[in-house]
Protein backbone atom coordinates (compact mmCIF):
# COMPACT_ATOMS: atom_id res chain seq x y z
CA UNK A 1 0.00 0.00 0.00
CA UNK A 2 2.66 2.02 0.86
CA UNK A 3 4.63 1.20 -2.63
CA UNK A 4 1.26 2.29 -4.09
CA UNK A 5 1.23 6.36 -2.65
CA UNK A 6 4.81 6.31 -3.06
CA UNK A 7 4.25 5.59 -7.11
CA UNK A 8 1.45 7.22 -7.18
CA UNK A 9 3.89 10.51 -5.91
CA UNK A 10 6.36 10.13 -8.27
CA UNK A 11 4.05 10.22 -10.60
CA UNK A 12 2.24 13.06 -9.85
CA UNK A 13 5.63 14.83 -9.47
CA UNK A 14 7.18 14.22 -12.89
CA UNK A 15 3.83 14.94 -14.59
CA UNK A 16 3.89 18.36 -12.66
CA UNK A 17 7.39 18.75 -13.42
CA UNK A 18 6.59 18.33 -16.82
CA UNK A 19 3.99 20.69 -17.09
CA UNK A 20 6.10 23.50 -14.99
CA UNK A 21 8.98 22.99 -17.86
CA UNK A 22 6.47 22.74 -20.90
CA UNK A 23 4.48 25.95 -20.53
CA UNK A 24 3.18 26.07 -24.04
CA UNK A 25 -0.29 24.76 -24.41
CA UNK A 26 -3.22 22.54 -26.14
CA UNK A 27 -6.40 23.79 -25.35
CA UNK A 28 -9.86 22.23 -26.15
CA UNK A 29 -12.34 25.21 -26.15
CA UNK A 30 -15.55 23.14 -27.85
CA UNK A 31 -16.18 19.42 -28.42
CA UNK A 32 -18.88 17.03 -29.10
CA UNK A 33 -20.49 14.25 -26.95
CA UNK A 34 -19.10 11.77 -29.35
CA UNK A 35 -15.30 13.34 -29.02
CA UNK A 36 -13.88 12.59 -25.39
CA UNK A 37 -11.47 14.35 -23.68
CA UNK A 38 -10.07 13.41 -20.28
CA UNK A 39 -9.14 16.27 -17.90
CA UNK A 40 -5.72 15.90 -16.45
CA UNK A 41 -2.31 17.42 -16.85
CA UNK A 42 -0.78 14.64 -19.25
CA UNK A 43 1.61 16.72 -21.69
CA UNK A 44 0.94 16.28 -25.63
CA UNK A 45 4.06 15.86 -27.64
CA UNK A 46 3.86 18.77 -30.50
CA UNK A 47 4.87 16.10 -33.67
CA UNK A 48 1.77 14.09 -32.34
CA UNK A 49 -0.79 16.61 -32.55
CA UNK A 50 -2.12 16.11 -36.03
CA UNK A 51 -2.52 12.50 -34.64
CA UNK A 52 -4.91 13.47 -32.32
CA UNK A 53 -6.74 16.00 -34.88
CA UNK A 54 -6.85 12.57 -36.57
CA UNK A 55 -8.28 10.12 -34.30
CA UNK A 56 -10.41 12.89 -33.24
CA UNK A 57 -11.72 12.78 -36.43
CA UNK A 58 -11.85 8.76 -36.91
CA UNK A 59 -9.42 8.27 -38.96
CA UNK A 60 -6.55 5.51 -38.60
CA UNK A 61 -2.57 6.89 -37.72
CA UNK A 62 0.36 5.43 -38.80
CA UNK A 63 2.04 4.93 -35.08
CA UNK A 64 -0.24 4.28 -32.07
CA UNK A 65 -0.61 7.09 -29.99
CA UNK A 66 -0.67 6.03 -25.93
CA UNK A 67 -1.67 9.43 -24.82
CA UNK A 68 -4.72 8.87 -21.92
CA UNK A 69 -5.80 13.11 -23.07
CA UNK A 70 -8.03 11.76 -26.03
CA UNK A 71 -10.38 8.45 -24.76
CA UNK A 72 -12.71 6.36 -27.10
CA UNK A 73 -15.55 7.99 -28.26
CA UNK A 74 -18.60 7.20 -30.40
CA UNK A 75 -17.27 5.41 -33.12
CA UNK A 76 -20.08 5.92 -35.19
CA UNK A 77 -20.96 9.58 -34.36
CA UNK A 78 -17.82 11.38 -35.55
CA UNK A 79 -17.48 15.31 -35.56
CA UNK A 80 -18.25 16.94 -38.94
CA UNK A 81 -15.75 19.61 -38.32
CA UNK A 82 -12.05 20.14 -36.82
CA UNK A 83 -10.37 23.36 -36.33
CA UNK A 84 -7.10 23.67 -35.17
CA UNK A 85 -5.74 27.11 -34.20
CA UNK A 86 -2.24 27.80 -33.96
CA UNK A 87 -1.12 30.86 -31.97
CA UNK A 88 2.55 31.92 -31.43
CA UNK A 89 4.23 34.33 -29.28
CA UNK A 90 2.46 33.47 -25.89
CA UNK A 91 2.39 30.13 -24.09
CA UNK A 92 -0.64 30.37 -22.88
CA UNK A 93 -4.28 32.33 -23.16
CA UNK A 94 -6.61 33.04 -20.27
CA UNK A 95 -9.69 32.32 -22.16
CA UNK A 96 -13.02 33.45 -20.79
CA UNK A 97 -14.43 29.93 -20.44
CA UNK A 98 -13.17 27.09 -18.70
CA UNK A 99 -11.54 24.76 -21.18
CA UNK A 100 -9.30 21.43 -21.11
CA UNK A 101 -5.85 22.36 -21.50
CA UNK A 102 -2.68 20.02 -21.71
CA UNK A 103 0.87 21.15 -21.41
CA UNK A 104 2.83 20.88 -24.27
CA UNK A 105 6.50 19.24 -24.92
CA UNK A 106 8.24 19.20 -27.43
CA UNK A 107 6.93 21.94 -29.07
CA UNK A 108 8.19 21.38 -32.53
CA UNK A 109 6.39 22.79 -35.87
CA UNK A 110 3.73 20.58 -37.70
CA UNK A 111 1.17 20.77 -39.79
CA UNK A 112 -2.33 18.94 -40.76
CA UNK A 113 -1.12 18.50 -44.81
CA UNK A 114 -1.76 14.38 -43.58
CA UNK A 115 -5.34 15.03 -42.35
CA UNK A 116 -6.27 16.90 -44.82
CA UNK A 117 -4.81 14.82 -47.48
CA UNK A 118 -6.80 11.78 -46.04
CA UNK A 119 -10.00 14.16 -46.17
CA UNK A 120 -9.63 14.83 -49.85
CA UNK A 121 -9.37 10.66 -50.73
CA UNK A 122 -11.92 9.24 -48.42
CA UNK A 123 -14.13 11.78 -49.68
CA UNK A 124 -13.36 13.45 -53.60
CA UNK A 125 -16.83 12.97 -54.48
CA UNK A 126 -18.45 14.76 -51.41
CA UNK A 127 -16.19 17.72 -51.61
CA UNK A 128 -15.31 18.39 -47.87
CA UNK A 129 -14.20 21.81 -47.15
CA UNK A 130 -10.63 21.83 -46.10
CA UNK A 131 -9.13 25.37 -45.44
CA UNK A 132 -5.56 25.96 -43.86
CA UNK A 133 -4.78 29.84 -43.58
CA UNK A 134 -1.88 31.53 -42.12
CA UNK A 135 -2.26 35.31 -43.05
CA UNK A 136 0.96 37.30 -42.09
CA UNK A 137 2.43 34.52 -44.34
CA UNK A 138 0.03 35.09 -47.26
CA UNK A 139 -0.23 31.19 -47.14
CA UNK A 140 -3.90 29.58 -48.40
CA UNK A 141 -4.66 26.19 -49.35
CA UNK A 142 -7.95 25.38 -50.11
CA UNK A 143 -9.90 21.81 -51.40
CA UNK A 144 -13.67 21.07 -52.32
CA UNK A 145 -16.19 23.72 -51.63
CA UNK A 146 -13.69 26.41 -50.21
CA UNK A 147 -12.73 27.23 -53.15
CA UNK A 148 -16.21 29.11 -54.16
CA UNK A 149 -17.29 29.39 -50.36
CA UNK A 150 -14.23 31.45 -49.71
CA UNK A 151 -13.63 32.67 -52.82
CA UNK A 152 -13.70 36.18 -51.27
CA UNK A 153 -12.31 36.14 -48.54
CA UNK A 154 -8.89 38.21 -47.79
CA UNK A 155 -5.67 36.30 -48.04
CA UNK A 156 -3.13 39.11 -48.91
CA UNK A 157 -1.27 41.78 -46.73
CA UNK A 158 -3.09 44.04 -49.16
CA UNK A 159 -6.57 42.68 -49.02
CA UNK A 160 -6.52 42.10 -45.58
CA UNK A 161 -5.57 46.00 -44.78
CA UNK A 162 -8.45 47.30 -47.08
CA UNK A 163 -10.99 44.61 -45.59
CA UNK A 164 -10.16 46.18 -41.89
CA UNK A 165 -11.14 49.98 -43.15
CA UNK A 166 -14.42 48.59 -44.60
CA UNK A 167 -18.13 49.47 -42.90
CA UNK A 168 -18.25 45.84 -41.14
CA UNK A 169 -14.64 45.33 -40.07
CA UNK A 170 -13.75 44.18 -36.49
CA UNK A 171 -12.42 47.48 -36.38
CA UNK A 172 -15.84 48.57 -35.36
CA UNK A 173 -16.67 46.35 -32.80
CA UNK A 174 -13.15 45.06 -31.28
CA UNK A 175 -11.90 47.46 -28.06
CA UNK A 176 -8.73 48.60 -29.47
CA UNK A 177 -7.34 50.00 -26.01
CA UNK A 178 -3.73 50.98 -26.69
CA UNK A 179 -3.44 49.25 -30.19
CA UNK A 180 -3.67 51.68 -32.81
CA UNK A 181 -5.17 51.61 -36.11
CA UNK A 182 -1.84 53.47 -37.87
CA UNK A 183 1.06 51.00 -36.99
CA UNK A 184 1.35 48.15 -39.23
CA UNK A 185 2.18 45.36 -36.60
CA UNK A 186 -0.92 46.08 -34.95
CA UNK A 187 -2.99 45.47 -38.33
CA UNK A 188 -1.62 42.66 -39.05
CA UNK A 189 -2.60 40.89 -35.05
CA UNK A 190 -6.25 42.87 -36.46
CA UNK A 191 -6.23 41.36 -40.32
CA UNK A 192 -5.78 37.92 -38.38
CA UNK A 193 -9.00 38.37 -36.28
CA UNK A 194 -10.89 39.84 -39.05
CA UNK A 195 -9.71 36.29 -40.80
CA UNK A 196 -11.82 34.47 -38.42
CA UNK A 197 -14.73 37.01 -38.39
CA UNK A 198 -15.02 36.22 -41.69
CA UNK A 199 -14.50 32.63 -41.95
CA UNK A 200 -17.93 32.85 -39.73
CA UNK A 201 -19.58 35.52 -42.05
CA UNK A 202 -18.94 33.42 -45.15
CA UNK A 203 -19.94 29.83 -43.30
CA UNK A 204 -22.95 31.06 -42.20
CA UNK A 205 -24.11 32.29 -46.06
CA UNK A 206 -23.64 28.59 -46.87
CA UNK A 207 -25.31 26.72 -43.85
CA UNK A 208 -25.58 23.27 -45.88
CA UNK A 209 -21.83 22.70 -46.20
CA UNK A 210 -22.10 22.25 -42.22
CA UNK A 211 -25.45 19.69 -42.44
CA UNK A 212 -23.53 17.44 -45.11
CA UNK A 213 -21.93 13.70 -44.34
CA UNK A 214 -18.24 15.21 -45.44
CA UNK A 215 -16.02 16.28 -42.69
CA UNK A 216 -14.60 19.74 -42.88
CA UNK A 217 -11.41 20.94 -41.77
CA UNK A 218 -10.08 24.35 -40.89
CA UNK A 219 -6.54 24.91 -40.08
CA UNK A 220 -5.28 28.32 -39.02
CA UNK A 221 -1.69 30.07 -38.27
CA UNK A 222 -2.03 33.04 -35.85
CA UNK A 223 1.47 35.08 -35.77
CA UNK A 224 0.27 38.45 -35.20
CA UNK A 225 0.66 39.14 -31.64
CA UNK A 226 3.94 37.34 -32.11
CA UNK A 227 5.03 40.25 -33.64
CA UNK A 228 3.58 42.26 -31.24
CA UNK A 229 6.06 41.23 -28.93
CA UNK A 230 8.58 41.90 -30.90
CA UNK A 231 8.28 45.22 -31.18
CA UNK A 232 6.66 46.37 -27.97
CA UNK A 233 7.81 43.25 -25.50
CA UNK A 234 6.02 40.80 -23.49
CA UNK A 235 5.35 43.43 -20.42
CA UNK A 236 3.84 46.28 -22.37
CA UNK A 237 0.39 46.75 -22.18
CA UNK A 238 0.32 46.50 -26.10
CA UNK A 239 1.08 42.68 -25.64
CA UNK A 240 -1.17 42.48 -22.77
CA UNK A 241 -4.13 44.30 -24.31
CA UNK A 242 -3.78 42.01 -27.65
CA UNK A 243 -3.73 38.93 -25.45
CA UNK A 244 -7.23 39.13 -23.98
CA UNK A 245 -8.38 40.32 -27.04
CA UNK A 246 -7.19 37.37 -28.90
CA UNK A 247 -8.45 35.11 -25.98
CA UNK A 248 -11.76 36.79 -26.81
CA UNK A 249 -11.91 36.31 -30.62
CA UNK A 250 -11.01 32.88 -29.95
CA UNK A 251 -13.48 32.06 -27.71
CA UNK A 252 -16.17 34.04 -30.28
CA UNK A 253 -14.83 32.65 -32.88
CA UNK A 254 -15.45 28.70 -31.53
CA UNK A 255 -18.71 28.92 -29.85
CA UNK A 256 -19.92 30.58 -33.81
CA UNK A 257 -17.90 27.54 -34.94
CA UNK A 258 -19.76 25.30 -32.88
CA UNK A 259 -22.89 26.69 -33.42
CA UNK A 260 -22.72 26.49 -37.27
CA UNK A 261 -22.26 23.09 -37.02
CA UNK A 262 -25.28 21.91 -35.01
CA UNK A 263 -22.62 20.86 -32.17
CA UNK A 264 -21.01 19.12 -33.80
CA UNK A 265 -17.43 20.15 -34.26
CA UNK A 266 -14.04 20.41 -32.24
CA UNK A 267 -12.61 23.39 -32.23
CA UNK A 268 -8.96 23.75 -30.50
CA UNK A 269 -6.30 26.08 -29.93
CA UNK A 270 -2.40 25.52 -29.23
CA UNK A 271 -0.58 28.09 -28.15
CA UNK A 272 3.59 28.39 -28.49
CA UNK A 273 5.81 31.11 -27.60
CA UNK A 274 8.82 29.55 -29.62
CA UNK A 275 8.78 26.76 -31.44
CA UNK A 276 12.36 24.15 -30.71
CA UNK A 277 13.57 23.98 -34.40
CA UNK A 278 12.60 25.94 -37.85
CA UNK A 279 9.72 25.01 -39.57
CA UNK A 280 10.76 24.38 -43.54
CA UNK A 281 7.71 23.89 -45.56
CA UNK A 282 6.82 23.99 -49.07
CA UNK A 283 4.78 26.67 -50.10
CA UNK A 284 1.23 26.41 -51.92
CA UNK A 285 -0.03 28.69 -54.04
CA UNK A 286 -3.12 30.39 -53.12
CA UNK A 287 -6.55 28.04 -54.08
CA UNK A 288 -4.56 25.61 -55.40
CA UNK A 289 -6.68 22.39 -56.80
CA UNK A 290 -5.86 19.10 -56.05
CA UNK A 291 -6.34 18.02 -59.40
CA UNK A 292 -3.10 20.02 -60.99
CA UNK A 293 -0.07 17.66 -60.64
CA UNK A 294 3.23 18.63 -61.21
CA UNK A 295 5.29 17.34 -64.03
CA UNK A 296 7.72 14.78 -63.47
CA UNK A 297 11.11 15.99 -64.58
CA UNK A 298 12.94 12.67 -64.00
CA UNK A 299 10.63 10.25 -65.71
CA UNK A 300 10.65 8.22 -62.45
CA UNK A 301 8.17 5.28 -62.89
CA UNK A 302 4.96 5.61 -60.72
CA UNK A 303 4.87 3.57 -57.27
CA UNK A 304 3.09 0.18 -57.78
CA UNK A 305 0.97 -1.47 -55.01
CA UNK A 306 2.74 -4.44 -52.99
CA UNK A 307 0.12 -6.78 -54.08
CA UNK A 308 1.24 -6.65 -57.75
CA UNK A 309 3.35 -9.59 -57.73
CA UNK A 310 0.39 -11.89 -56.33
CA UNK A 311 -1.74 -10.49 -58.94
CA UNK A 312 0.41 -10.89 -61.71
CA UNK A 313 1.02 -14.54 -61.11
CA UNK A 314 -2.79 -15.25 -60.53
CA UNK A 315 -3.38 -13.46 -64.19
CA UNK A 316 -0.84 -15.34 -65.55
CA UNK A 317 -1.06 -19.15 -64.70
CA UNK A 318 -4.88 -18.90 -65.17
CA UNK A 319 -3.96 -17.89 -68.26
CA UNK A 320 -1.29 -20.20 -69.38
CA UNK A 321 -3.83 -23.00 -67.51
CA UNK A 322 -6.45 -21.93 -70.52
CA UNK A 323 -4.54 -21.94 -72.81
CA UNK A 324 -2.99 -25.45 -72.30
CA UNK A 325 -7.16 -26.63 -71.61
CA UNK A 326 -8.13 -25.24 -75.19
CA UNK A 327 -5.09 -26.77 -76.65
CA UNK A 328 -6.19 -30.76 -75.31
CA UNK A 329 -9.85 -30.27 -75.68
CA UNK A 330 -9.36 -29.01 -79.60
CA UNK A 331 -6.66 -31.85 -79.85
CA UNK A 332 -8.96 -33.77 -78.34
CA UNK A 333 -12.23 -33.25 -80.42
CA UNK A 334 -9.99 -32.79 -83.92
CA UNK A 335 -8.79 -36.74 -83.53
CA UNK A 336 -11.94 -38.38 -81.83
CA UNK A 337 -13.07 -41.61 -83.75
CA UNK A 338 -16.69 -41.41 -85.52
CA UNK A 339 -17.72 -44.76 -84.31
CA UNK A 340 -17.22 -43.41 -81.08
CA UNK A 341 -20.58 -43.87 -78.97
CA UNK A 342 -20.83 -40.49 -77.38
CA UNK A 343 -23.93 -38.13 -77.13
CA UNK A 344 -22.22 -36.60 -79.84
CA UNK A 345 -22.40 -38.98 -82.20
CA UNK A 346 -25.37 -40.07 -81.47
CA UNK A 347 -27.33 -37.19 -82.75
CA UNK A 348 -24.98 -36.97 -85.82
CA UNK A 349 -25.61 -40.70 -86.50
CA UNK A 350 -29.59 -40.05 -86.80
CA UNK A 351 -29.07 -37.27 -89.09
CA UNK A 352 -27.39 -39.09 -91.30
CA UNK A 353 -29.28 -42.16 -91.70
CA UNK A 354 -32.41 -39.84 -91.63
CA UNK A 355 -30.82 -38.30 -95.06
Amino acid sequence: MMGTRWAGLVVWLVSALVAGISANEFSILRSPESVVFREGSWPIPGERIPDVAALSMGFSIEEDLSWPGLAVGDLFRRPRATVLVRVTGIDKLKLPKNGISYPVENAVPFSLDGVANAIHTLFSEETPVVVQLAPSEERVYMVGKANSVFEDLSVTLRQLRNRLFQENSVLASLPLNSLSRNNEVDLLFLSELQVLHDITSLLSRHKHLAKDHSPDLYSLELSGLEEISKRYGEDSQQFKDASQILADSLQKFADDMYSLYSGNAVVEVVTVKTFDTPFVRKSRSILQSPQTKPENPYNIGYPFNFDYAVIFNIVFWIMIGLAIAVIVISYSLWNMDPGYDSIIYRMTNQKIRMD
